[in-house]
């Protein structure tokens, strides 16, 4: 009995260790005032939206039960700053199954507005704010192509999409970024 008491407190070097201070109690709540993220609270564990969820079969790292669990805990800080919940294809999987009506893409959806509204922004929609801000657009256009097919030219205007990104805030974010990089 006693060999099983140690191997239950043994630390794993593998396992994170959470500090009841980096917990933050109220995230939940403020998770809840978003738009999408209402009904966080109603989530009981069951993980019908983890067992269907086809991004979890591809990448371990986003498990949506996990991530309402770290909500629900206070792991406001782990959650904001990870790159998981960027994962979420959006495939309505779990909303069309949970029966608590807890709308996860919603949920990401608010979270995802947090995290950005703190800084923390995914590379690779870094990415994409740059494009956007260079040439107008996250693809290349080809009007040669578009010409061959029958298709009509499209004009892109990067000076509007500028204007756009400088009013919403997000030309600012990119270059800040690039300020701490150089």
């Amino acid at each position: 009995m006693a060999q099983l008491w140690i191997n239950c407190t043994k630390t794993d070097e593998n396992r994170d260790i959470i500090m009841v201070s980096e917990l933050n109690p109220d995230f939940k709540y403020e998770v809840s005032e978003y738009p999408g993220g209402e009904n966080i609270r109603l989530c009981f564990a069951c993980g019908t939206c983890s067992a269907g969820c086809p991004v979890r079969e591809i990448d371990e790292r986003y498990n949506p039960r996990k991530i309402i669990r770290m909500v629900l805990l206070g792991m406001r800080d782990r959650v904001l700053s990870s790159e998981f919940i960027w994962f979420c294809s959006t495939c309505y999987t779990c909303r069309e199954r949970c029966p608590q009506g807890v709308r996860l893409i919603d949920v990401m959806t608010a979270l995802k507005n947090i995290a950005v509204k703190e800084g923390y922004i995914h590379p690779l929609y870094k990415e994409q704010i740059k494009l956007l801000d260079k040439s107008g657009a996250i693809y290349e256009v080809d009007n040669r192509r578009r010409e061959r097919s029958g298709l009509p030219f499209i004009q892109v205007r990067s000076e509007d999409t500028s204007q756009i990104l400088k009013l919403t805030g997000l030309s600012n974010i990119v270059a800040s970024e690039e300020g701490h990089e150089g």
